[in-house]
């Protein structure tokens, strides 16, 4: 790798004409899904008194966000992010109401709670995956493109944060179920921004939508980022043993895990401002790599000061191997389904963060810790091995259509 003068800043990103509009209102909308979970949470178990209906009904409205969401993308690619998006944010706002006004007192029916929770998670817009593939649109340089995903990762992250710091706010001064109102008119509000900006490209002409097929070449980034997913859940109940069997203070957990998001931070940053020499593929592998051998490693950790340190090292190959993953991806798709090609790997990334909890949640106690912390690393060194061999699938394919049928992708 080497850095060059001429690389573009990061203030060179926010200085390409309208993104700037265009990614401060997608992150106001984007901010909604920060705050959405603890607010469901909360206002779903002081409405019906259950901890067991508040985590069903999150669950539904997760699974229904992070499964349906490439078929939204599909409808975005399709139509364009001005006639689809609207509808969609509004009819989500409108399913947050309901969910507020459901939940806004105790007595509410558990199945009517769910249904809306359902139905709003289906409806959900993919704000991300349509920013970064905005992005793509802006930055056509790949070196600006790199910081742009990079700057566009780091700020998500600090969403995710952010959000629920807002949502402990207001419960201060109003019922939680207030904060899912705060949650709808964050959505809508920015998503009604967002789609007002000159950056956003018309419909596109033709069938559009993914004709050739988004699904093809996405191997590696998904594999990656389900792998990453699968790992980062575990490490956070890992965290929690690793201090109670130590018989450190279980309130220090949060810090430790603010390790893992601040190396991420610095990890992305770092990532877009470097000039990789290597190849996307090559660069999602290392990242994969190294993110299981420090987790591997991490549960060796003589004492707490020391697994917090690995924990921020972890973090620093986090943003990068998503950032990764998105550009890979990005590259391996036509540009009529670059929103489905992202919303395929925010997918992976969530899917995996919900099987991994449920997983690491079973191993803890049946196994040593070192085995369970040496479990989640070789989920994301499997990731990186299925990736290498994806990589290499394309190259054999490609030699043997040969180089015309090759290039014509």
């Amino acid at each position: 790798m080497s850095t060059h003068p001429s690389r573009p800043s990061y203030a060179a990103v926010l200085r390409i004409p309208h993104a700037r509009r265009a990614f401060m209102s997608a992150l106001t909308a984007r901010l909604s899904y920060g705050t959405v979970a603890p607010a469901l949470l909360l206002s779903v178990t002081g409405a019906t008194g259950s901890y067991a209906v508040s985590g069903a009904v999150l669950a539904l409205f997760g699974a229904m966000t992070v499964f349906l969401m490439p078929y939204r993308a599909l409808l975005i690619d399709r139509h364009g992010p001005r006639r689809a998006l609207l509808p969609m944010s509004a009819l989500y706002g409108a399913l947050l109401c309901a969910l507020a006004a459901l939940t806004w007192r105790p007595g509410a029916p558990s199945a009517a709670i769910a249904g809306a929770a359902a139905l709003a998670g289906a409806c959900a817009p993919p704000l991300g995956p349509t920013m970064r593939a905005l992005w793509a649109e802006l930055a056509p340089d790949r070196a600006l493109l790199q910081r742009a995903y990079s700057l566009d990762g780091v700020a998500e992250e600090l969403l995710y944060v952010s959000g629920p710091a807002l949502v402990g706010a207001l419960i201060g001064v109003a019922p939680p179920a207030a904060a899912i109102l705060l949650s709808a008119a964050l959505v809508v509000g920015g998503t009604c921004v967002f789609v007002t900006s000159p950056a956003l490209p018309g419909p596109r002409p033709g069938p559009g939508g993914g004709r050739r097929g988004p699904l093809r070449g996405l191997l590696a980034p998904v594999a990656v980022a389900l792998g990453t997913g699968l790992a980062l859940s575990g490490v956070d109940l890992l965290a929690l043993a690793f201090a109670s069997e130590g018989s450190y203070d279980t309130a220090l957990v949060p810090w430790v895990l603010g390790a893992l998001s601040a190396g991420s931070a610095v990890g992305g940053l770092v990532n877009g401002a470097v000039a990789w020499r290597a190849s996307a593929r090559v660069r999602l592998c290392g990242f994969a790599v190294a993110l299981g051998l420090v987790i591997a490693v991490a549960g060796l950790a003589p004492g707490l000061w020391t697994f917090t340190g690995a924990m921020a090292l972890a973090g620093a190959f986090i943003a990068p191997a998503l950032t990764t993953a998105y550009l890979l991806a990005d590259e391996t798709v036509p540009e009529d389904s670059r929103t489905q090609a992202g919303a395929w790997v925010n997918m992976a990334v969530n899917a995996g963060s919900s099987g991994g909890a449920l997983v690491t949640g079973l191993l803890i106690g049946r196994f040593p810790l070192e085995l369970c912390f040496l479990a989640a690393g070789v989920t994301a060194a499997t990731a990186a091995a299925v990736a290498a061999a994806a990589r290499a699938g394309a190259g054999d394919a490609s030699r043997r259509e040969g180089p015309r049928e090759a290039a014509s992708r």
